[in-house]
């Protein structure tokens, strides 16, 4: 079966769509999306559920089905979102039976999931089967107080922490807070992903990753994400 992995976090604003779809791309991994609003992966992927008559995840839940996943050029395969997730998803256990089952029936050694911001039945449903919880964490106030109660809350779970939109010098406090957080559990923390505001004005549809060579202002972004996809790779083994 493939391994999951699945992007989390309690809040939203912190690169988890943007880091499930480079990891995605990176591993050749299917990548599923449970977001139910347009700021995510299936809306980045070119994607447009409202102008579709079927809604293939949710049929497959339904059904006992494996969706197909999407194929794009420079993109990861996709199994798209969609706006009536948001009050027709089902229970956590239904979500992970599924999401264990596409895994073994799809041709692929790795699957993704990009959670909906928060707590909810679908992302605990997810976050059962992964192989690893991605949790992206700015250096910022709340964002840090998030991360932290979801590791008091989830100290047994395979948590990495992801620093994103690190700026150039970090700030001392909020890597000392950091490394409090995890001092004393199994906790690991990934390789830090630098801000760079050309991430936030990009339009391309495909993976900054499937570029070669990126643009030279993206470059330590795709390398931090390089980084992360093999960090990824050694911690699941």
């Amino acid at each position: 079966m493939a391994k999951i992995v699945v992007h989390h976090s309690r809040k939203g604003g912190v690169g988890k769509s943007t880091g499930a779809y480079e990891l995605a791309y990176l591993l050749d991994a299917v990548l599923v999306d449970f977001e139910h609003d347009g700021g995510g992966v299936t809306g980045k992927w070119g994607y447009r559920p409202q102008t579709r008559t079927r809604i293939p995840i949710l049929d497959a839940f339904a059904h006992g089905r494996t969706p197909h996943p999407l194929k794009g050029h420079g993109k990861p395969r996709l199994v798209p979102g969609h706006p009536d997730l948001y009050d027709q998803m089902p229970q956590q256990e239904v979500v992970a039976d599924a999401l264990e089952r596409w895994a073994s029936e799809w041709d692929t050694e790795w699957v993704v999931v990009d959670t909906h911001p928060g707590i909810s039945p679908a992302a605990f449903g997810a976050l059962t089967v992964a192989h690893a919880i991605i949790v992206p964490t700015p250096l910022r106030n709340l964002d840090l107080t998030a991360t932290e109660e979801l590791i008091n809350d989830m100290p047994d779970y395979p948590l990495i922490i992801s620093p994103t939109m690190i700026p150039p010098v970090p700030p001392a406090g909020e890597l000392r807070r950091l490394a409090a957080a995890v001092e004393g559990t199994p906790v690991r923390v990934g390789p830090p992903i630098p801000r760079v505001t050309a991430v936030e004005r990009r339009t391309k549809r495909i993976a900054i990753t499937s570029e070669n060579p990126p643009a030279k202002v993206l470059q330590p972004v795709a390398e931090a994400y390089e980084a992360t996809a093999k960090f990824v790779q050694e911690y699941v083994g």
